[in-house]
């Protein structure tokens, strides 16, 4: 009867009369799954979460659902983050930068043992492909809840798993993946590849390490830059040497292995859609495939998950030729991916409890003919960065935050809230927002309306970008590739065009406003105070307000003329005194901070349109942002010259172009340089940017040194005036 009841669940079979038709396989099923239920052994009572961010928040979600206690361990920089709050427990482990925290193994088994902790989950990153952690956990005694330390360093290591896949018989990328660092030995095997090359960390993941190279005499800046950047990413700085595709794809499948044997794949994701060689959007399944390309993509990765006798969450990324369909092992990532959600929403599965079910020693809650695909899912990554800046990554405070409405189809996976803030050390992330649909186009129809719903303000974000990117034409047709970005420029980078009269008139009214309630503050009685008050009545003062507001190259003055019974009319004029917009008898409704602190909620009709719009001031740049249901847009309030750091920094300097630490100098007072010739080497994020002459010259000053902690906007060198 039991067996009838689990099978009732499935799809009825054709039959010829009243009785019950049961397969033998359904019993067999069955039984299996009875005997594996039957010998299932516990999860760890409390996991530590050796990470931060986003992806320590998602393991927590999964541990307090399944009722496992976590402990987190945190940097200085992450005293108040948000997974130290979620946490059952939270042990500081040490100062801002990683080599000083979440890369110190010893700090982290320190937190196991006075936590008593059973097993460590590392996320992604940090320690998660490391071997010797997982080892030295596995000598104390505690559970690591990844895979064995001979599959890690078997398949992180990019040279190793390329020759294990040749072995197997599967295509590699042709290129050097051999022990000789020389620098001139790898510079004539690049050679002997054919430039454009691919030189990539051996450790390497998330694009920290890589470096493309156009001609020769680029190959050992580029070298010296990759290799400086993998030891501090990794702790090692191998490298490998490949030919770089021109046009390729970027297609990746999931697998899972237990500990009895058992491997399975949960599909394929396509992640071609990249910048800085970082994946920026991801989906699931991958878009046009033929269906015995798809077939071998999962027998393949399965395959390579076997050949190393591997254990837990892996993904084994391929590369592809986009017009053939031909693929090439790149490499497999030892642990769980940034983008697992998409396969979570395609599949029904939970990921993280399946790695907890794995570590434990169970069976894998469902084998290969028990997985199904169903639907499609997009996750798009929200980074503070400035696309318009070539995706420099920004830092500070989230000064306002509003996230899209979660439901069945709707993830938005974050560790950060408003007033939290994004700092020079980690990775830019904000979050992920991962949606479903039941095909390809209402997926995507779900990604924009999410899209539109997400506001953040204080600093740079590509949501807008986002926003281009997933109403691109070729991009809905499916027609994806690693370099569709710089191929799609001018359609994913428009020119600026000039803001709305209604969003114009809303940031003038907000800015109005805002100068009331601070003159307010100071005045007594508040905001009922005859002197507080922006109606039209004054003794020997105008009965209206001006706001000066910057879009670009767009300059407006907006007049704004108050009435009893908070209506108001509003005057827009261009810098050339043309009219722009007006709009009389506005009624407004105003809900904000006391003093305007952060802005607030506007509520006004302009013409014939209701206009509901979360407005935002920040003090970092001067700005206000209008948030009005899915347009956004910025002014800048003009400060006086001795406020404006860009009028003061003095003629011929070069600005750091985000917040960063310097990593060298590669100038001194009185050195003649030639045109794009480094000056400066930045890191930002875990990422190097070098900084290049805008002109020929002599350098002037040098204003910071190595180790040096630089603000976005500081200048670092200065040239001679002409």
């Amino acid at each position: 009867m039991t067996i009838l009841r689990a099978y009732s669940r499935l799809r009825p079979l054709a039959a010829t009369s009243n009785k019950v038709l049961i397969p033998r396989a359904a019993i067999r099923a069955y039984s299996s799954a009875a005997d594996a239920n039957a010998t299932r052994k516990p999860l760890a009572d409390k996991i530590v979460i050796a990470n931060r961010g986003e992806i320590a928040c998602r393991i927590m979600h999964t541990a307090h659902k399944l009722g496992v206690k976590t402990v987190a361990v945190y940097s200085e920089a992450d005293k108040d983050a948000m997974h130290v709050r979620l946490a059952d427990e939270a042990y500081l482990i040490g100062s801002a930068p990683a080599a000083e925290s979440y890369l110190r193994a010893d700090a982290i088994i320190d937190v196991v043992r006075r936590s008593g902790a059973q097993a460590v989950h590392p996320g992604y990153g940090f320690l998660s492909e490391n071997a010797g952690f997982s080892e030295r956990l596995e000598s104390e005694g505690v559970t690591f809840i990844g895979p064995p330390g001979a599959a890690m360093r078997a398949m992180g290591s990019k040279s190793e798993s390329k020759r294990i896949m040749q072995e197997a018989g599967v295509p590699v990328v042709p290129g050097y993946h051999g022990e000789n660092q020389d620098v001139g030995f790898l510079k004539e095997r690049a050679s002997e590849i054919g430039y454009p090359v691919l030189i990539k960390a051996v450790l390497g993941g998330g694009g920290k390490g890589m470096r493309i190279v156009h001609k020769p005499e680029d190959f050992e800046m580029m070298l010296e830059s990759s290799k400086r950047e993998a030891i501090k990413s990794f702790g090692d700085d191998k490298v490998l040497v490949e030919k770089y595709l021109t046009t390729p794809r970027h297609v990746e499948v999931q697998v899972f292995a237990d500990k009895l044997g058992n491997a399975v794949h949960l599909f394929e994701r396509d992640c071609s859609v990249q910048r800085r060689h970082q994946k920026i959007i991801e989906e699931a399944p991958a878009p046009d495939l033929l269906p015995e390309i798809r077939k071998q993509l999962g027998e393949k990765a399965v395959a390579a998950a076997r050949a190393v006798q591997y254990v837990g969450a892996g993904t084994v990324e391929f590369i592809m030729d986009n017009e053939t369909q031909q693929f090439y092992f790149m490499e497999m990532n030892t642990r769980l991916q940034v983008e697992h959600p998409v396969t979570e929403m395609v599949t029904g599965t939970d990921l993280v409890q399946w790695q907890l079910e794995v570590a434990a020693g169970n069976r894998l809650p469902q084998l290969q003919h028990e997985i199904k695909c169903t639907g499609h899912a997009f996750e798009a990554r929200i980074y503070a960065e400035n696309p318009d800046n070539g995706f420099l990554p920004d830092t500070g405070r989230l000064i306002h935050l509003a996230t899209p409405t979660s439901s069945p189809d709707v993830r938005v996976e974050t560790g950060v809230q408003s007033g939290d803030a994004i700092s020079v050390y980690y990775d830019p992330m904000i979050a992920k927002l991962v949606v479903r649909g039941e095909d390809r186009q209402a997926a995507l129809r779900v990604l924009r309306k999410a899209l539109d719903e997400y506001e953040v303000a204080g600093l740079h974000t590509n949501i807008d970008f986002l926003k281009r990117l997933a109403e691109s034409p070729d991009f809905v047709a499916g027609k994806v590739e690693t370099g569709y970005i710089d191929k799609h420029l001018d359609e994913l980078f428009p020119k600026v065009s000039a803001p709305s009269p209604q969003a114009t008139a809303q940031a003038a009214l907000a800015w109005v406003i805002d100068q009331t309630a601070r003159l307010a503050q100071n005045t007594r009685g508040g905001l009922q105070s005859p002197w507080a008050a922006v109606d039209s009545f004054r003794l020997g003062a105008l009965g209206s307000q001006t706001a000066s507001l910057v879009f670009g190259d767009h300059v407006y003055s907006a007049e704004v003329i108050a009435e009893p019974k908070s209506i108001y009319s509003i005057v827009i004029r261009d810098e050339a005194g043309n009219l722009v917009g007006r709009f009389d008898g506005a009624r407004a409704s105003w809900v904000g901070q006391a003093g305007g602190a952060a802005g607030g909620q506007l509520r006004v009709l302009l013409g014939d349109r209701l206009c509901c719009s979360n407005v935002v001031f920040s003090n970092k740049d001067s700005s206000i942002t209008v948030f009005d249901q899915g347009q956004v847009a910025t002014f800048k309030v003009p400060q006086p010259e001795y406020l404006d750091d860009e009028a003061v920094a003095g003629a011929g300097s070069v600005a750091a172009p985000m917040s960063c630490k310097i990593v060298q100098v590669l100038v001194e007072p009185g050195a003649e340089v030639a045109q794009d010739a480094p000056l400066v080497v930045l890191e930002a994020m875990k990422m190097e940017h070098v900084i290049k002459a805008p002109k020929a010259g002599k350098i002037a000053d040098v204003y910071y040194k190595v180790g040096d902690l630089v603000d976005e906007g500081k200048s670092l060198v200065a040239f001679e005036e002409d």
